[in-house]
């Protein structure tokens, strides 16, 4: 990888599709991997691939994942849509029998192009991703795989991760 980034969605789209044994593989030499210092390189490598990978031009998160709502995000949420709660709650979300919400469509309804409508209002699960700075990297390795053709910080810091642990 350059020094820039690769942020073109269809070459990571590509990348991922022509790379999918290569990252198979890795996946499970990771899990080889001490956990503290897995976390310890996919958390220094993605502060860094982060710095330089603006979400707001992209979005590509928002087009394609299930988002979820926590419980006391829904009021929020509610206003911002111009909706009251439990008219957002029938006509924007589902609710899982434990109890968790999610958005009831893809793209999310705040998208708008690539920018979110509410970003400094997200909700915690949008802030949150690609969750390469939460602890349990090794915990996570499948789901963090499965995002690799899908966000750019995740394809990044996965290849810098490559020339890490070579």
């Amino acid at each position: 990888m350059s020094n820039a980034p690769e942020t073109d969605l269809n070459q990571i789209a590509l990348a991922s599709i022509d790379k999918e044994e290569e990252n198979e593989e890795f996946r499970i030499f990771l899990q080889t991997i001490d956990p503290a210092a897995l976390d310890e390189a996919v958390h220094r490598l993605n502060e860094s691939v982060s710095a330089q990978i603006d979400c707001t031009k992209c979005g590509n998160c928002c087009r394609s994942l299930m988002i979820n709502v926590e419980k006391n995000e829904v009021a929020r949420a509610a206003a911002r849509s111009g909706l009251n709660e439990p008219d957002f709650i029938q006509h924007r979300l589902e609710q899982s029998l434990g109890g968790q919400y999610i958005i009831n469509r893809q793209p999310c309804y705040f998208l708008d192009g690539n920018h979110c409508t509410i970003y400094e209002d997200r909700f915690q699960s949008c802030r949150d991703f690609p969750h390469l700075h939460q602890p349990g990297v090794s915990r996570r390795l499948f789901s963090i795989f499965m995002h690799y053709g899908r966000c750019p910080i995740v394809y990044n810091t996965v290849e810098l991760l490559k020339v890490e642990f070579g």
